[in-house]
């Protein structure tokens, strides 16, 4: 059987253009995808939970139902109510922003291995906070947190600015060269403004290592808008981030807007690391670890990379809590430090990969 070629001038029709993002068949299908993040928002559920029942008292479901919807007076119920619901919600939201961030910082600089520490995000923050408490007398989250969002956008800028300067623009490589850098002049010029005064010292000192404990509710009516609009702004920004790893020109044949897809990411990350660093501390290695972990089961686009952190990253943090809490014979081990010293052996094992998961 022959086929006849179309008589000249007939209509043909013409493929459609290739929408943004990885080539179709990358990555599992959407259906497990999908069971991926059901199963995190499961894991998430069971996480919280366990945050209220589980510490060096571990209470019965019993206890903790009847402490938030039959509160009395006894030690039990205004431990839930004053301690572990807050601890709880701050690792929530916390670990929301830590996550994206981490993704969004991955994604933008095609670096698998960035997170807003690595590139100095954290580092600004920190500084800006120290400046507050050291300079200005403040001394509760809700003060600083506008310094935290100014340091971490001032950071983010000159380490993107400096990355770019040259021929071959923001290669990661530069990119990651230039958070070291900047984040080595933040962390000394903290220390010395640290070390100053033993009041600034003492308050930088707890607050320092991160953690989610002993933070009170009365920051989140701050936070949480300022949260919610870096995760919108984030998980909007998803199908640029997919055309923008197909490089500059073939996004911008695509349709996208380069500037506005450039400055969204960076005000999403601003958003995000400023306010966890204000809220909690400069938290290590879960913008790093989850995002990277994440990818390895849905895949290079960033459409189901992002939520999926999103909600996996709190998740993560919650658990690293409650290890925290009981670990130790007496007293507890803060969040942060039990991040770096789950993340340092990750971080090792993610070097030491032939093949470093793809963006």
């Amino acid at each position: 059987m022959t086929t006849t070629a179309p008589p000249p001038g007939a209509l043909t029709a013409e493929p459609e253009p290739a929408a943004p993002g990885p080539r179709p068949g990358a990555g599992p299908a959407r259906r497990t995808r999908l069971l991926i993040l059901l199963t995190a928002v499961g894991l998430l559920l069971v996480m919280a939970v366990l945050s209220v029942m589980v510490g060096a008292r571990s209470l019965s479901p019993g206890t903790v139902w009847d402490a938030l919807f039959h509160f009395d007076d006894s030690d039990e119920h205004v431990m839930v109510r004053e301690l572990r619901v807050p601890r709880t919600v701050i690792g929530l939201v916390t670990g929301a922003a830590l996550g994206l961030s981490g993704a969004l910082i991955q994604a933008f600089t095609r670096n698998p291995l960035a997170d807003p520490g690595v590139l100095g995000v954290n580092a600004g923050a920190s500084l800006a906070v120290t400046f507050a408490v050291a300079v200005l007398g403040f001394g509760a989250a809700s003060q600083f947190i506008w310094f935290a969002l100014a340091g971490a956008f001032g950071l983010t800028v000159l380490v993107y600015a400096l990355g770019s300067i040259g021929a071959d623009r923001g290669t990661p490589v530069k990119l990651t060269l230039a958070g070291v850098a900047f984040t080595a002049v933040c962390g000394g010029l903290t220390s010395a403004m640290a070390l100053k005064s033993t009041t600034t010292f003492d308050v930088m000192r707890f607050w320092g290592v991160g953690s989610i404990g002993g933070r009170s509710l009365d920051i989140l009516p701050v936070a949480l808008p300022l949260v919610g609009a870096g995760i919108a702004l984030g998980l909007l920004s998803a199908g640029s981030l997919n055309a923008l790893a197909l490089g500059d020109d073939i996004a911008r044949s695509l349709g996208t807007r380069l500037a506005v897809a450039r400055v969204s990411v960076v005000l999403a990350v601003t958003l995000l690391a400023g306010t966890s660093v204000a809220v909690a501390g400069p938290i290590s290695f879960v913008g790093l670890m989850v995002p990277h972990v994440v990818r390895w089961f849905v895949g290079p686009d960033q459409r189901w990379i992002l939520p999926v952190t999103t909600v996996a990253a709190p998740a993560f943090l919650l658990a690293a809590d409650i290890v925290g809490r009981v670990v130790l014979p007496s007293g507890e081990l803060q969040v942060g430090l039990v991040t770096a010293l789950v993340g340092a052996p990750v971080l090792v094992v993610l070097v030491r990969r032939r093949k470093v998961s793809s963006l």
